[in-house]
């Protein structure tokens, strides 16, 4: 039995399988199983109310899973999907509440990774999936990722080497009159936008009148080591103070050069968005390991390129340094 058979021949009884995207990797259940959905909820430890997406073939499942769907929608599937883009759609009424916290809508994405695609062709239906982590710390990137946070808790991890991408789906809702962005991700509101010839609202703060959605709590991605963003002339300012003490510290930047200090642990950020991306959890799991009193990382430009990894580095900096959720 292959190992994309035996992933399939686990979720159909009610098991858990983590398997990699392109973002980062999932812990995936039979979306429509609710017991199955649930053992998603305990193992990450994640709150009831807060939805999971759910992972798709291909756009020809999107009627099963939603209901008036509109012309938007398909017009943004037919240029990122697969990819790294999901869409918030009024949920159909056979689909279980369980995977969108009880609400009206769900959240729906093709993937873009072989293996994720063999999978759900293979299961020919949708699986729900958050990210393969403890709820609300750094997302995994890689197999051993997810062995490390997770444990025992996984049947099966389907190992498809370090994620693309690197960070979580840009999440469209289009539910409302006008198309909002409530997550940002590698793909930007200009991008929307461009292909639906309209404005595209960008959601920064949790809206009361907007639907939940993954990954949209103002802690969220964070290392148990505090975490804190400076700017260079703050990190230089941090380097003298090493100097002259004990306390151990991890460096996260851009610019700059390691000063050699025993108590300092530094990393060489790449300085394209896309490659810092690429890196961060990586980069930021290996510091939250390394025994340090807290991470420094050093502020991200403010331009489009950078806004989801922004968003990200502040939800990590609110959420560090607390036990897990």
């Amino acid at each position: 039995m292959t190992e994309i058979a035996r992933a399939v021949a686990l979720l159909k009884v009610g098991e858990l399988v983590a398997f990699p995207t392109e973002t980062v990797y999932g812990l995936g259940a039979d979306a429509r199983n609710v017991a199955a959905v649930e053992k998603i909820f305990s193992a990450k430890g994640r709150p009831a109310d807060h939805p999971v997406i759910v992972h798709l073939p291909d756009v020809s499942h999107l009627e099963h899973w939603a209901i008036n769907i509109p012309s938007a929608a398909y017009r943004l599937a037919a240029v990122f999907w697969p990819g790294p883009l999901t869409l918030i759609l009024q949920r159909h009424s056979d689909v279980p509440a369980a995977v969108s916290g009880g609400q009206a809508s769900i959240g729906l994405r093709v993937p873009n990774h072989p293996v994720a695609l063999a999978l759900l062709r293979a299961f020919n239906d949708g699986i729900a999936a958050p990210s393969a982590n403890r709820f609300g710390r750094i997302s995994p990137t890689t197999a051993q990722h997810v062995r490390d946070e997770l444990g025992d808790a996984v049947q099966l991890i389907l190992d498809g080497g370090a994620c693309e991408v690197g960070i979580e789906s840009t999440i469209v809702d289009l539910t409302s009159e006008r198309p909002q962005m409530l997550r940002p991700g590698m793909i930007s509101a200009e991008d929307i936008a461009s292909v639906l010839d309209e404005h595209v609202d960008v959601i920064t703060v949790a809206d009361k009148k907007t639907p939940r959605v993954s990954g949209s709590l103002e802690a969220h991605y964070a290392p148990r080591t505090p975490l804190q963003l400076c700017s260079v002339t703050a990190i230089a300012e941090q380097m003298c103070l090493a100097k002259s003490s004990d306390e151990r510290i991890a460096v996260l930047a851009i610019d700059g050069e390691s000063p050699q200090l025993d108590n300092v642990i530094w990393r060489t950020a790449a300085a394209d968005a896309c490659t810092f991306a690429h890196d961060l959890y990586s980069n930021l799991r290996q510091l939250d390991a390394s025994n340090c009193a807290r991470i420094v990382v050093q502020q991200v430009p403010t331009d489009e390129a950078w806004r989801a990894i922004a968003d990200r580095l502040q939800r990590a900096a609110v959420g560090s340094g607390e036990s897990p959720r």
